[in-house]
């Protein structure tokens, strides 16, 4: 294996576990959801900054304003993806909700095909028609839910097909900054977070907290906001699409893993169906898989 692949491949691989581990660490911190999101940003940003300073990414003529408001619409979506889906962790589990997010390459085709007249293909239909079943799978294991958090199972799958739809949204934003750094763009993203949610943020209570609150939150800022970013657009600039594509799955499969060993959360069988229904009809769709056709014959 090239040795470029093969480092690629480890840093894509070690963000997706990074990310699987994620809804752990947003539970076990205790703090509201809009508090924990602020505190990623807030702590997530200098890393990312100093990252940007170190590249040489801060020089204002590699943006411009048109691409800066861009950017600041691609954080919006962002920060409201992270919202959602961190909310949908307590209700639907970890695992659940991470499958049902994974529904956003679909989101993504429906998409680019309103606003950037991307073709649906039959094949494109078909992939999505399996998905849809899979939630309907999951849907109607509603009774289920995980022994911990808020319940309210339906709702938590709500809000991570929302948090899937804002990921969505935010990828066809960020395709207008073609060839603007990645590593900008999520300082940017971090840095409107801190705007958005500042004036809701409840300093007080958190300086009452014990120490494994701020460690929780130092995690979530250092490892899965400024590490995940260099480790994930590490591995994309040295790999070809197929293969980030198959390693995007290390997520999903690790989030389910987790809920299961820190919460004893294990699936139903119908939700087992659900989630596999999912995941394969995504990874048939960033793959570019297809339905066979009979070869013609002269």
């Amino acid at each position: 294996m090239d040795k470029q692949i093969k480092r690629g491949s480890l840093e894509m691989a070690s963000a997706m576990v990074i990310s699987g581990t994620i809804g752990w660490f947003v539970l076990m911190s205790g703090q509201a959801v809009s508090d924990v999101v602020f505190w990623r940003c807030a702590i997530g940003a200098p890393v990312l900054l100093l990252i940007c300073a170190l590249m040489g990414y801060l020089n204002p003529k590699r943006l411009g304003w048109t691409r800066f408001f861009w950017a600041l619409i691609s954080g919006v979506a962002i920060v409201g993806n992270w919202l959602l889906l961190f909310a949908a962790y307590s209700r639907a589990s970890i695992g659940i909700a991470t499958a049902v997010y994974n529904t956003q390459p679909f989101m993504l085709v429906g998409l680019g095909a309103l606003f950037l007249g991307e073709r649906i293909t039959l094949d494109k239909v078909l992939w999505l028609g399996l998905a849809f079943v899979g939630m309907l799978a999951i849907t109607q294991q509603h009774g289920a839910g995980p022994a911990y958090g808020a319940g309210n199972y339906l709702v938590g799958v709500a809000l991570a097909l929302g948090a899937a739809f804002l990921y969505a949204v935010a990828a066809i934003v960020v395709k207008k900054l073609t060839g603007t750094p990645p590593y900008l763009i999520a300082l940017i993203q971090v840095c409107s977070g801190i705007l958005l949610l500042a004036p809701f943020v409840q300093v007080e209570s958190l300086a009452s907290q014990p120490p494994i609150t701020w460690l929780t939150l130092l995690t979530l800022g250092v490892v899965h906001t400024g590490l995940m970013y260099i480790l994930l657009y590490g591995g994309i600039q040295k790999l070809p699409t197929s293969i980030t594509g198959a390693l995007s799955f290390i997520y999903p499969v690790v989030a389910i893993l987790v809920d299961w060993i820190a919460f004893g959360y294990r699936l139903q069988w119908m939700q087992w169906l659900g989630v596999a229904a999912i995941l394969l009809a995504a990874a048939a769709m960033q793959q570019g898989w297809g339905l066979r056709r009979p070869a013609t014959v002269c």
